[in-house]
Protein backbone atom coordinates (compact mmCIF):
# COMPACT_ATOMS: atom_id res chain seq x y z
CA UNK A 1 0.00 0.00 0.00
CA UNK A 2 1.16 4.04 -1.05
CA UNK A 3 0.80 6.71 0.71
CA UNK A 4 -1.98 7.52 -1.61
CA UNK A 5 -3.77 4.59 -1.12
CA UNK A 6 -4.24 5.91 2.59
CA UNK A 7 -5.33 8.77 1.59
CA UNK A 8 -7.88 7.14 -0.35
CA UNK A 9 -9.36 4.90 2.40
CA UNK A 10 -12.46 6.47 4.56
CA UNK A 11 -11.09 8.89 7.14
CA UNK A 12 -13.10 7.45 9.61
CA UNK A 13 -10.58 4.74 9.55
CA UNK A 14 -8.62 6.45 12.20
CA UNK A 15 -11.04 5.78 14.69
CA UNK A 16 -10.39 2.03 14.20
CA UNK A 17 -6.62 2.00 14.07
CA UNK A 18 -5.41 -0.83 16.14
CA UNK A 19 -3.19 0.12 18.74
CA UNK A 20 -0.10 -1.26 18.96
CA UNK A 21 0.80 -3.82 21.61
CA UNK A 22 3.11 -1.83 24.38
CA UNK A 23 6.07 -3.83 23.64
CA UNK A 24 5.91 -2.46 19.97
CA UNK A 25 5.23 1.38 20.50
CA UNK A 26 8.28 3.30 18.85
CA UNK A 27 9.31 6.70 19.60
CA UNK A 28 8.76 8.62 16.60
CA UNK A 29 11.43 11.94 16.32
CA UNK A 30 10.75 13.70 12.44
CA UNK A 31 12.06 16.84 11.57
CA UNK A 32 9.84 19.75 10.48
CA UNK A 33 10.89 21.34 7.26
CA UNK A 34 11.76 18.98 3.96
CA UNK A 35 10.47 16.42 5.94
CA UNK A 36 6.94 17.01 7.33
CA UNK A 37 6.53 20.05 5.08
CA UNK A 38 7.44 21.03 1.95
CA UNK A 39 9.24 23.89 0.98
CA UNK A 40 6.39 26.28 0.93
CA UNK A 41 5.06 25.23 4.09
CA UNK A 42 2.57 22.78 2.76
CA UNK A 43 2.07 19.43 4.09
CA UNK A 44 0.13 16.71 2.13
CA UNK A 45 -2.83 14.97 2.97
CA UNK A 46 -1.11 11.39 3.03
CA UNK A 47 1.74 12.63 5.30
CA UNK A 48 -0.81 14.23 7.41
CA UNK A 49 -2.79 11.32 7.91
CA UNK A 50 -0.36 8.50 8.25
CA UNK A 51 1.24 10.78 10.99
CA UNK A 52 -2.12 10.63 12.73
CA UNK A 53 -2.29 7.18 12.22
CA UNK A 54 0.99 6.43 13.78
CA UNK A 55 0.08 8.27 17.07
CA UNK A 56 -3.70 7.22 17.64
CA UNK A 57 -1.64 3.42 16.96
CA UNK A 58 -0.30 4.42 20.25
CA UNK A 59 3.45 5.62 18.61
CA UNK A 60 5.09 8.27 20.42
CA UNK A 61 4.94 10.84 17.69
CA UNK A 62 6.95 13.87 18.80
CA UNK A 63 9.65 16.63 16.22
CA UNK A 64 12.77 17.21 16.56
CA UNK A 65 13.36 20.47 14.66
CA UNK A 66 15.43 23.78 14.22
CA UNK A 67 12.92 25.52 14.74
CA UNK A 68 12.30 27.61 17.93
CA UNK A 69 9.31 26.71 19.73
CA UNK A 70 7.24 29.74 18.71
CA UNK A 71 7.31 28.41 15.06
CA UNK A 72 7.19 24.36 15.89
CA UNK A 73 4.52 24.47 18.10
CA UNK A 74 1.94 25.59 15.40
CA UNK A 75 2.99 22.19 13.87
CA UNK A 76 1.27 20.09 16.45
CA UNK A 77 -2.39 20.63 15.87
CA UNK A 78 -1.87 20.26 12.38
CA UNK A 79 -0.74 16.92 12.75
CA UNK A 80 -3.00 16.11 15.09
CA UNK A 81 -0.28 15.27 17.88
CA UNK A 82 0.25 15.91 21.50
CA UNK A 83 3.32 14.57 22.49
CA UNK A 84 4.96 14.30 26.00
CA UNK A 85 8.33 16.14 24.56
CA UNK A 86 9.24 18.42 21.59
CA UNK A 87 12.68 18.96 20.89
CA UNK A 88 13.29 22.09 19.44
CA UNK A 89 16.29 24.79 18.37
CA UNK A 90 18.41 22.11 16.72
CA UNK A 91 18.23 20.10 20.86
CA UNK A 92 18.85 22.95 22.92
CA UNK A 93 15.45 23.17 23.68
CA UNK A 94 12.97 20.35 24.99
CA UNK A 95 9.47 21.18 25.97
CA UNK A 96 7.35 19.28 28.15
CA UNK A 97 3.54 18.74 28.05
CA UNK A 98 2.13 21.05 30.87
CA UNK A 99 -1.11 21.12 30.92
CA UNK A 100 -1.20 24.34 33.79
CA UNK A 101 0.50 26.91 31.22
CA UNK A 102 -0.89 29.31 28.56
CA UNK A 103 -0.16 27.13 25.43
CA UNK A 104 -0.05 23.79 27.05
CA UNK A 105 3.67 23.14 27.11
CA UNK A 106 7.22 24.56 29.27
CA UNK A 107 10.50 24.75 28.49
CA UNK A 108 11.76 21.66 30.63
CA UNK A 109 15.47 21.42 29.22
CA UNK A 110 17.57 24.48 28.33
CA UNK A 111 21.13 24.12 26.90
CA UNK A 112 22.69 27.55 26.88
CA UNK A 113 26.52 28.95 26.15
CA UNK A 114 28.55 32.63 26.03
CA UNK A 115 27.69 33.16 21.69
CA UNK A 116 30.23 36.36 22.05
CA UNK A 117 33.24 34.04 21.14
CA UNK A 118 31.56 32.56 18.28
CA UNK A 119 30.52 35.49 16.99
CA UNK A 120 33.32 37.18 17.27
CA UNK A 121 34.78 34.79 15.13
CA UNK A 122 32.28 34.31 12.42
CA UNK A 123 31.75 38.14 11.45
CA UNK A 124 35.18 38.64 9.92
CA UNK A 125 34.39 36.01 6.97
CA UNK A 126 30.17 36.89 6.80
CA UNK A 127 30.83 40.90 7.63
CA UNK A 128 27.45 41.19 5.36
CA UNK A 129 25.59 38.46 6.96
CA UNK A 130 22.83 38.52 8.90
CA UNK A 131 23.05 37.23 12.73
CA UNK A 132 19.89 36.30 15.38
CA UNK A 133 20.58 35.01 18.53
CA UNK A 134 17.35 33.17 20.66
CA UNK A 135 17.62 33.44 24.42
CA UNK A 136 17.09 31.20 26.98
CA UNK A 137 13.57 32.26 27.74
CA UNK A 138 13.09 31.70 23.56
CA UNK A 139 13.12 35.20 22.90
CA UNK A 140 15.11 36.12 19.55
CA UNK A 141 16.97 39.42 18.88
CA UNK A 142 18.40 40.06 15.04
CA UNK A 143 21.01 42.46 13.36
CA UNK A 144 19.65 43.72 10.54
CA UNK A 145 20.69 41.44 7.85
CA UNK A 146 18.16 39.12 8.65
CA UNK A 147 15.25 41.15 7.44
CA UNK A 148 15.67 40.64 3.69
CA UNK A 149 17.14 36.82 4.40
CA UNK A 150 13.56 35.53 4.55
CA UNK A 151 13.50 33.78 7.93
CA UNK A 152 10.63 33.58 10.26
CA UNK A 153 11.47 36.85 12.57
CA UNK A 154 8.47 36.58 14.30
CA UNK A 155 8.47 38.84 17.52
CA UNK A 156 12.05 39.01 17.01
CA UNK A 157 14.13 42.56 18.03
CA UNK A 158 16.12 44.05 15.87
CA UNK A 159 19.76 45.17 17.64
CA UNK A 160 22.92 46.33 17.13
CA UNK A 161 25.68 43.44 16.27
CA UNK A 162 27.32 44.50 19.42
CA UNK A 163 24.37 43.78 21.69
CA UNK A 164 23.20 40.30 20.20
CA UNK A 165 25.27 38.51 23.18
CA UNK A 166 24.87 40.19 26.03
CA UNK A 167 22.58 37.60 27.63
CA UNK A 168 23.66 33.68 27.21
CA UNK A 169 22.31 31.68 24.06
CA UNK A 170 20.72 28.89 23.59
CA UNK A 171 20.85 29.15 19.53
CA UNK A 172 22.87 31.38 16.84
CA UNK A 173 21.91 31.53 13.57
CA UNK A 174 23.91 33.30 10.93
CA UNK A 175 22.90 34.13 6.74
CA UNK A 176 24.70 35.02 3.72
CA UNK A 177 21.70 35.80 1.11
CA UNK A 178 24.92 36.54 -1.46
CA UNK A 179 26.10 33.13 -1.45
CA UNK A 180 24.95 29.61 -2.75
CA UNK A 181 24.91 26.83 -0.36
CA UNK A 182 28.58 25.25 -1.78
CA UNK A 183 30.29 28.96 -1.14
CA UNK A 184 28.83 29.11 2.08
CA UNK A 185 29.63 25.49 3.54
CA UNK A 186 33.12 26.44 2.03
CA UNK A 187 33.72 29.76 3.91
CA UNK A 188 32.57 28.15 7.23
CA UNK A 189 35.21 25.35 7.03
CA UNK A 190 37.45 28.23 6.81
CA UNK A 191 36.34 29.65 10.07
CA UNK A 192 37.29 26.65 12.80
CA UNK A 193 34.46 26.82 14.96
CA UNK A 194 35.71 24.71 18.08
CA UNK A 195 33.65 24.27 21.26
CA UNK A 196 30.41 24.53 19.45
CA UNK A 197 28.34 22.02 17.57
CA UNK A 198 27.07 23.53 13.92
CA UNK A 199 25.34 22.60 11.09
CA UNK A 200 24.64 24.33 7.52
CA UNK A 201 21.61 24.30 6.14
CA UNK A 202 20.34 23.90 2.61
CA UNK A 203 20.41 27.63 1.99
CA UNK A 204 23.49 30.01 3.02
CA UNK A 205 22.51 30.09 6.69
CA UNK A 206 24.59 28.50 10.43
CA UNK A 207 23.03 27.21 12.78
CA UNK A 208 25.04 27.00 15.88
CA UNK A 209 24.43 25.10 19.12
CA UNK A 210 26.19 24.64 22.91
CA UNK A 211 29.16 21.95 22.37
CA UNK A 212 27.47 18.96 21.99
CA UNK A 213 23.97 19.73 21.73
CA UNK A 214 22.23 18.64 19.06
CA UNK A 215 18.97 16.65 17.77
CA UNK A 216 20.56 14.00 18.54
CA UNK A 217 21.88 14.62 22.28
CA UNK A 218 17.91 16.32 22.75
CA UNK A 219 16.40 12.97 21.26
CA UNK A 220 18.94 10.36 23.52
CA UNK A 221 17.47 12.47 26.59
CA UNK A 222 13.48 12.17 25.62
CA UNK A 223 13.97 8.60 25.08
CA UNK A 224 15.63 7.97 28.19
CA UNK A 225 13.13 9.83 29.97
CA UNK A 226 9.92 7.83 28.19
CA UNK A 227 11.73 4.59 28.82
CA UNK A 228 11.88 3.73 25.15
CA UNK A 229 14.33 0.75 23.72
CA UNK A 230 16.86 1.81 21.40
CA UNK A 231 15.75 -0.19 19.24
CA UNK A 232 12.31 1.73 19.68
CA UNK A 233 13.65 4.77 17.97
CA UNK A 234 12.80 5.88 14.84
CA UNK A 235 13.43 9.18 13.33
CA UNK A 236 13.40 10.90 10.02
CA UNK A 237 15.18 13.66 8.31
CA UNK A 238 16.31 15.55 5.78
CA UNK A 239 19.56 18.14 6.89
CA UNK A 240 22.95 18.16 8.04
CA UNK A 241 21.44 19.09 11.47
CA UNK A 242 19.56 15.72 11.34
CA UNK A 243 23.23 13.63 11.02
CA UNK A 244 23.77 13.64 14.85
CA UNK A 245 20.44 12.31 15.33
CA UNK A 246 20.88 9.93 12.90
CA UNK A 247 23.92 8.32 14.00
CA UNK A 248 22.56 8.05 18.10
CA UNK A 249 19.53 5.91 16.31
CA UNK A 250 22.11 3.71 14.77
CA UNK A 251 24.43 3.78 17.97
CA UNK A 252 21.30 2.38 20.07
CA UNK A 253 19.65 -0.61 17.15
CA UNK A 254 16.84 2.23 16.20
CA UNK A 255 16.33 3.24 12.55
CA UNK A 256 17.33 6.32 10.63
CA UNK A 257 15.92 7.44 7.64
CA UNK A 258 16.72 10.06 5.05
CA UNK A 259 14.43 11.77 3.01
CA UNK A 260 15.30 11.47 -0.48
CA UNK A 261 15.85 14.91 -1.36
CA UNK A 262 18.66 14.98 1.28
CA UNK A 263 22.70 15.49 0.76
CA UNK A 264 24.56 12.39 0.19
CA UNK A 265 26.09 12.76 3.34
CA UNK A 266 23.02 13.19 5.39
CA UNK A 267 21.66 9.95 3.66
CA UNK A 268 24.75 8.20 4.39
CA UNK A 269 24.40 8.80 8.07
CA UNK A 270 20.97 7.67 7.61
CA UNK A 271 21.79 4.09 6.42
CA UNK A 272 18.31 4.03 4.90
CA UNK A 273 16.33 6.20 2.23
CA UNK A 274 12.70 6.98 1.50
CA UNK A 275 11.17 9.08 -1.24
CA UNK A 276 11.21 12.60 -1.12
CA UNK A 277 8.97 15.14 0.52
CA UNK A 278 7.69 15.57 -2.86
CA UNK A 279 6.98 12.04 -3.79
CA UNK A 280 5.35 12.19 -0.28
CA UNK A 281 8.17 9.93 1.78
CA UNK A 282 7.68 10.05 5.07
CA UNK A 283 4.15 8.81 4.94
CA UNK A 284 5.98 5.72 2.96
CA UNK A 285 7.92 5.55 6.33
CA UNK A 286 5.17 5.50 8.81
CA UNK A 287 2.88 3.01 6.50
CA UNK A 288 5.46 0.33 7.14
CA UNK A 289 5.15 0.71 10.81
CA UNK A 290 1.74 0.93 10.76
CA UNK A 291 1.50 -2.37 8.49
CA UNK A 292 0.35 -5.49 10.71
CA UNK A 293 2.64 -7.82 11.39
CA UNK A 294 2.78 -11.73 9.78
Amino acid sequence: MTASDYVADDAASRDLETEAPASRRLLIALDVDGTLLHEDGSVSDAVKDAVGRAADAGHNVTLATGRSWGTARDQLPLFGIHPEYVVCSNGAVIMQRDDTVDDGYRRAYVETFDARPVLELVRPFLPEGGYMVEKADGTRVHTEGMDSSGWQLGEAAPVPFEELAVEPASRVVVVSPSHDAEEFLGIVEQMGLHRVTYAVGWAAWLDIAPDGVSKGSAVARVRELLGIPGESLLVVGDGRNDIEMFEYARSVGGRAVAMGQAPDEVKAAAGEVTGSVEEDGLADVLLEVLAPVG
